[in-house]
């Protein structure tokens, strides 16, 4: 550690940075496009970087993003492109850099931030804990879907990509405002990283194709974003349909996309990665041989910076009225004990957003006793605090407490996101 020092990465140092991380990440991108893009990311992206001398040994990168947090939104640093040289492993690398992304958050005013974890076992001993998880659903459309409900009828549409950040952007933004831990997207990321040409980890799947349900001049009801490849005559598989987003305003127009998406002709199985564990499809599709979760995961990773800040800026589902002893070892204005009040405003029946939050020092006994990366978990409403106290990870001093907890974070909707970073 003595050797090292932590600082920013200048425009110049970038390209050392992109080989750095294609040598950790065992890449090679062959395509000359997606390169341009990992480097322009990059120049749009907050810079540490790890020096033993003037080797560039470590890097971390974070976007300037905007998360949706319950009741609002927060400015939330988004890592990745995390590498340290395999020469400088267990050396204090990656703890530098987090000491010092920390630090810039502090000053900078931002409370939370976020990540998709490479490796898993890594990124809770700085505090990150798995705020959302994803559902892998596999449709087997040799046949038709089967439904228990009938799909919206207003027409279908399929819409050019060049037309469609302005035309999903708005109707993205107010999943925003109901579906807590999703990243705002302007135009350049929805041309960039949703629509792009080609695929980087598939360079057999289509350009995006999107869907759009509602006629031109009625409002629009839901889309979806996919991608779809042709069958394998020598492996014996069929052709796909890659989903990548689906949205709607109601279960009949999810519907109405989803039967869709599995009646493509030339395809026999649909295949969305990381979709909501709450999603309607899972209790609407009639026959769940048909419709599988074959997989559920951690997806978006939280980690309260500002344990005050973030607890003040969101809204709440109930009143509470619990004292919680945190610890916090790499941010220690976070550590230790504090009276979290939600109380009833005025119009609190009509507007959640009207409860009052305090969150104070106190020197009484603890109602909880939890760990920051877990109350990172329990932040957004994905994570029930009781299932953490029968798991061992949370102590309940107060019968109950967990509870009240858990019933004041609660959200209509589970947390979800599918942009991964």
């Amino acid at each position: 550690m003595d050797q090292l020092s932590f600082r920013d990465v200048p425009e110049a140092h970038v390209d050392r940075a992109l080989a750095l991380g294609y040598l950790v990440f065992h890449e090679r991108p062959e395509d000359e496009e997606i390169r341009k893009y990992h480097r322009e990311a990059l120049l749009d992206c907050d810079r540490v970087g790890a020096y033993d001398g003037d080797v560039l040994v470590g890097f971390l990168a974070a976007f300037r993003f905007t998360i949706s947090v319950p009741g609002g939104e927060l400015p939330c640093p988004g890592l990745t492109f995390v590498s340290v040289a395999p020469t400088h492993r267990r050396r204090g690398v990656l703890t530098g850099m987090m000491a010092e992304l920390f630090r810039r958050a502090a000053r900078e005013g931002r409370p939370v931030a976020a990540l998709w974890a490479s490796e898993a076992a890594i990124y809770g001993r700085f505090g990150f804990g798995s705020a959302t998880h994803g559902a892998t659903v596999e449709i087997d459309s040799s046949r038709p879907l089967a439904l228990r409900i009938a799909p919206d009828g207003r027409p279908l549409r399929l819409v050019d990509p060049l037309d469609a950040p302005a035309l999903l952007g708005p109707y993205y933004d107010a999943t925003r405002a109901r579906t807590p831990g999703r990243i705002a997207r302007d135009a350049v990321r929805w041309r960039k990283e949703w629509l792009a040409d080609k695929d980087e980890d598939d360079d057999e799947l289509s350009p995006p194709r999107i869907v759009a349900l509602g006629a031109p001049d009625e409002p629009l009801g839901g889309y979806a974003v996919y991608r779809t490849k042709g069958e394998d005559d020598d492996a014996g598989t069929p052709g796909l349909v890659r989903v990548d987003e689906l949205e709607a305003d109601t279960p009949a127009g999810a519907a109405a996309l989803w039967r869709y998406l599995a009646a493509i002709d030339l395809t026999g199985r649909v295949r969305y990665w990381g979709g909501a564990p709450d999603d309607p499809l899972h209790h609407f599709a009639a026959d769940r041989d048909q419709v599988r979760v074959t997989q559920t995961f951690p997806a978006l990773w939280l980690r309260l910076l500002d344990v005050r800040a973030a607890l003040t800026a969101r809204s709440w589902a109930a009143p509470a009225d619990l004292v919680v002893e945190v610890r916090d070892e790499r941010v220690p204005a976070n550590a230790g004990r504090f009276r979290l009040t939600v109380a009833p405003g005025p119009d609190t029946d009509t507007d959640p957003a009207s409860y009052t939050t305090s969150y104070e020092p106190t020197d009484a006994r603890p109602d909880l006793a939890l760990d920051v990366r877990d109350l990172g978990a329990c932040y957004l409403g994905g994570t029930d605090p009781r299932h953490l106290v029968a798991a061992g990870l949370i102590t309940e001093y107060t019968p109950g407490a967990a509870a009240a907890l858990g019933a004041a974070l609660r959200t209509d909707r589970l947390p979800h996101t599918v942009d991964e970073f």
